[in-house]
């Protein structure tokens, strides 16, 4: 029995009725459990991620940072979660996803408080540093969670939801129940709303523990015929479980194509990051200081992009399973929608600028800048899944770890672009990473492993 349709994704969802202990010849859906807690994990991860481009204007009226010490600030988060990735990657392959990643979530959550509790505009590196190592490996994680619990036929589909969808629902979430609701309506302190935000991901990561196994088999929940399902593979890849690898022999396996692959898929990911950063650290510093815009505006204007962001992940993972059905190609099929989206996404916020001194219509526009990006970002999810084979967590976490280069750069370089020249020359940054990354993907095949499958 095989999910044939990504539209299974929605009729399990809406289908209420479980076997009894009896009909094992029926699947469990316990693998919607774990979808849900997979697409929380990554909407509270991004939720926490985006408080500190919402908290910027409060930073910039209490320790007088110009945008070039903010964008160091960010640069020291992506250098922690950049030098972690790869360990934590390895760790989660190794070790499982059910004891590191409600760890992870800890880390992150104390990191996040230190943001609020910093006396001094120098403490600040403490709370950037502690949430980039904590969040590093959370994605890598993810993308075993995905692996082990979902068939190939649906999971670029999940991929699209718990990757991208809540991933930028989260962010959109930061800047409207944070900055609207709480700071812009109700008037509650900053502080005070980072520190509740990080209890709440504490309490997060015990629920995630309770719930969570590393395989449909180890699971109580999960009946014989639900991990039969997960493990089916009609295009003749073994989802079977198999001898782990040494990093040694990881290394070793590689080939000097495979090598190649992987290096252009990371050049492809860190054009992605920093195209992206614009959308992650900047917007709400924006409409401070050119548009005057008060914290409630601010916080809907901010998040109409990521909601952008939000449909596109969700439509794109779709259209990669649909494609990849409909053509039997993987590789055509990952490399349109690679191109195709990061290649409108560069014209439409080249053209958005038209707009520039109306912020309502030009966040409007961005919407669909980041629709078009972030369908694009599904597909990377599904190369790494295609090339990483049992080593996706690792791979993943390599790819997010060299990506991270575009993370270190781009805020400093966007500080000093908005400090020297202006925030249109920002954007057009922005557009120009775009172009460059869309060109990549015709680079990228998602049919060169990243090691040689040999007999155990």
């Amino acid at each position: 029995m095989t999910e044939a349709t990504p539209t299974v994704l929605f009729a399990d969802l809406r289908d209420p009725r479980m076997p009894t202990d009896q009909d094992n010849a029926r699947p469990t859906r316990f693998r919607w459990t774990v979808f849900v807690l997979a697409c929380g994990t990554s909407w509270m991860l991004y939720l926490h991620r985006y408080i500190f481009g919402l908290i910027k204007p409060y930073l910039v009226e209490e320790f007088g940072l110009s945008k070039t010490e903010l964008g160091l600030l960010d640069s020291g988060f992506a250098v922690f979660y950049a030098s972690c990735q790869v360990p934590v990657g390895i760790a989660v392959d190794g070790l499982g996803v059910h004891l590191i990643l409600p760890l992870m979530i800890v880390l992150w959550c104390i990191g996040l408080a230190l943001h609020a509790w910093a006396p001094e505009k120098e403490d600040l590196w403490y709370g950037r540093a502690i949430l980039g190592a904590g969040q590093s490996g959370v994605f890598a994680a993810l993308s075993r969670v995905t692996r082990n619990w979902f068939p190939v036929t649906v999971r670029t589909t999940v991929q699209g939801w718990v990757g991208v969808f809540f991933g930028r629902i989260g962010g959109m979430s930061a800047n409207l129940l944070v900055l609207s609701l709480l700071i812009g309506v109700f008037l509650v302190p900053w502080r005070t709303a980072v520190y509740g935000l990080s209890i709440a991901g504490l309490v997060y990561a015990v629920v995630f523990a309770i719930f969570y196994r590393n395989s449909p088999r180890r699971h109580p929940s999960v009946n014989d015929a639900e991990a039969e399902l997960i493990e089916a593979s009609p295009i003749g890849v073994s989802q079977t479980a198999t001898r782990k690898l040494t990093v040694g022999e990881l290394f070793g396996r590689m080939s000097p194509r495979s090598i190649r692959n992987l290096l252009t898929l990371n050049v492809q990911t860190i054009l992605s990051t920093i195209a992206d950063n614009i959308f992650s650290s900047w917007i709400p510093l924006f409409l401070v200081e050119v548009h005057k815009l008060p914290p409630f505006e601010i916080g809907i204007c901010a998040a109409v992009p990521l909601l952008g962001g939000a449909c596109g992940g969700a439509i794109g993972g779709w259209l990669n399973d649909l494609m990849i059905r409909r053509t039997g190609d993987l590789r055509r099929s990952r490399t349109t929608i690679g191109l195709a989206g990061k290649g409108t996404a560069a014209i439409l916020l080249a053209t958005s600028l038209i707009w520039y001194d109306d912020p309502y219509i030009f966040c409007t526009f961005l919407f669909f800048v980041k629709f078009f990006s972030d369908w694009s970002l599904t597909t990377t999810w599904g190369a790494v899944t295609d090339i990483g084979g049992r080593t996706t967590a690792t791979v993943f976490a390599f790819n997010n770890s060299v990506a991270t280069i575009g993370a270190v750069l781009a805020p400093v370089m966007y500080g000093a672009v908005a400090d020297e020249f202006s925030w249109r020359v920002v954007f057009l940054t922005g557009a120009a990473a775009y172009v460059l990354c869309a060109l990549s993907w015709l680079l990228i095949d998602c049919r060169i492993p990243v090691i040689a499958e040999g007999n155990e």
